[in-house]
């Protein structure tokens, strides 16, 4: 029983962890440019995400995405030493 308990703790953890590196980047990012903490963005989000039924999330994961996709693709100017 102890033992399954421990598992389900690391499990939690693991899903926690992953989501925070993966998922917070929207906020972070707009944190960074409007020069606001990315803490009180998460909350502004949460508190839209109840008061509207949840289509804050769907603009959050647009966001997401079009970040996600910037960031691959993004091509950066050659320099004159390569061909």
């Amino acid at each position: 029983m102890f033992t399954l308990l421990v598992e389900m703790k690391k499990l939690v953890e693991n899903i926690q962890s992953y989501f925070e590196k993966q998922t917070f980047g929207v906020c972070s990012w707009w944190g960074s440019k409007l020069g606001i903490n990315s803490g009180s963005i998460r909350i502004y989000f949460i508190y839209l995400s109840f008061l509207t039924f949840g289509s804050p999330v769907i603009v959050y994961l647009i966001m997401a995405f079009i970040l996600q996709v910037r960031n691959r693709f993004r091509f950066r100017k050659p320099s004159i030493w390569e061909f």
